[in-house]
């Protein structure tokens, strides 16, 4: 009779068959493994990814439109810009280039021209061109003085010798903003004067009547050209590197203080381990002074660039043209440095990239074409940091119309809501942080709590 096995002997053989479990080793999976710890950590990563493709999503939808709607349409707003016509002459060639002009306005893609009282500017054209400079307007005809009756004599003499078809000249600032004088503001000045130029020949000839064949013999200039114009570009964009200083450096500095406020972040909090030692108020402290040092150097490098290629900084303000430059583009920096720095405190390093679409965005969208023309929701872009930043430039570098004062003030305003916001945002994360550290301490007390009560009774067992 044979003899049942042992249960040592079946337990043996058991550990026998059995293949050892496989390690968990690193390195050595494949992305579609039936594995638990594999599956998981593709849901977990998948689930990421899908996560910042809505967001990035939402973000082209909702923050990427503003710029292209500060695009779209803005043709449709060239009727908020105006335009003068001053007629110092009244004869008939100021009713002809003043008819010229009226019969190219009225549409919302025109400029808004209309007839302003020569006894507005009692020193003459040059009070225009002043009010052109300060912005009462953005363009300005003026017919001169004395236009008509000059061409009357020359037409009694029959000798057109000594006359001067110069009988208009156009004002405009293109340092105001140099594409909205390329793409209509010189185009739509420029129109109505030439027909203006085309139609007063035919005017004269029949004031002229029979007299018109002498004229072509000895006169031929009054016959043909009787009248003529001039564009003045008071304040020409002259300086190509400004583009750089005035539009594309403006998002160069925001990148700038991105990186300053992220390297400050991974030094602080990933590295340093000084955001969990310090105690608050000496963290805030630490967390406002060093940004304001760090941006003082900065903005001195970026101001010494522009000096390195030539910028003329003296025009405006003299010799202190660069040092006014200067403390513009601290300032520039730290109201946009600070407002990250405060806003990573609250999204961190997994969102803050999602703040500063919309930080960007919201500032460029105002500063290629003047917010005038703009629908009326971009009107927030006078209060933002590029459009003064921009505006205090030209003024520096074009001696366009003087706001610098007011510039500062919007820049300084923003700095002081994000020195308040840094230390609200710090204070309710330190709060979290506490509250983590205190439950974490309480856990680990529990455990080493129970950990003693199982050694007392294995002890006295």
């Amino acid at each position: 009779m044979q003899q049942a096995p042992s249960q040592t002997q079946v337990d043996e053989r058991t550990v026998y068959d059995e293949k050892p479990a496989p390690r968990d080793e690193p390195f050595s999976h494949h992305i579609f493994e039936d594995d638990p710890k594999s599956k998981a950590s593709l849901r977990i990563y998948f689930k990421i990814l899908f996560m910042i493709t809505v967001l990035i999503t939402l973000t082209i939808w909702g923050i990427l439109s503003i710029y292209w709607g500060a695009n779209w349409r803005f043709l449709t707003g060239i009727h908020k810009m105006n335009g003068w016509i001053v007629d110092f002459d009244g004869g008939p060639i100021g009713a002809t280039i003043t008819q010229a002009f009226m019969n190219n306005t009225g549409s919302k893609e025109q400029i808004d021209w209309y007839t302003v009282p020569a006894s507005m500017f009692p020193n003459g054209e040059a009070d225009v061109a002043d009010a052109i400079v300060n912005e009462r307007a953005w363009a300005a005809v003026t017919i001169h003085s004395g236009a008509s009756d000059r061409l009357n004599a020359a037409l009694s003499a029959r000798n057109g010798s000594g006359y001067d078809n110069q009988v208009a000249s156009a004002y405009a600032v293109e340092a105001r903003n140099e594409n909205s004088y390329v793409f209509f503001v010189q185009p739509q000045i420029q129109t109505p004067l030439e027909q203006a130029v085309v139609a007063y020949p035919q005017v004269q000839a029949q004031r002229v009547g029979s007299g018109i064949g002498d004229l072509l013999t000895t006169a031929p200039n009054l016959v043909f050209a009787p009248v003529n114009y001039t564009i003045v570009n008071l304040r020409p964009f002259d300086i190509q590197v400004g583009t750089a200083i005035d539009f594309v450096g403006l998002i160069y500095m925001l990148i700038l203080s991105f990186i300053a406020a992220l390297g400050n972040f991974n030094a602080r909090v990933l590295i340093s381990g000084l955001e969990r030692r310090l105690k608050l108020t000496r963290l805030i402290m630490l967390r406002i002074v060093v940004p304001v040092i760090i941006y003082f150097w900065l903005s001195l490098a970026y101001a010494l660039l522009s000096i390195y290629f030539h910028v003329p900084f003296d025009r405006r303000f003299g010799h202190a043209g660069f040092v006014i430059f200067w403390m513009l583009s601290w300032c520039a920096m730290l109201s946009l440095g600070l407002a990250i720095e405060a806003m990573i405190t609250i999204l961190t390093l997994r969102f803050i990239p999602f703040f500063l679409v919309p930080w960007i965005i919201t500032n460029v969208s105002v500063v290629f074409f003047p917010i005038e023309i703009l629908p009326t929701i971009f009107r927030y872009g006078y209060a933002m940091p590029f459009y003064n930043v921009s505006r205090a430039v030209r003024t520096i570098l074009f001696r366009t119309r003087d706001q610098v004062g007011l510039n500062f003030g919007v820049l300084i305003a923003w700095i002081v809501v994000s020195l308040v916001s840094i230390p609200l945002a710090q204070a309710y994360v330190r709060r979290k942080q506490v509250a983590e550290w205190r439950a974490s301490q309480h856990t680990r007390e529990d455990a080493h709590l129970g950990d003693s009560e199982a050694s007392i009774t294995t002890t006295q067992g």
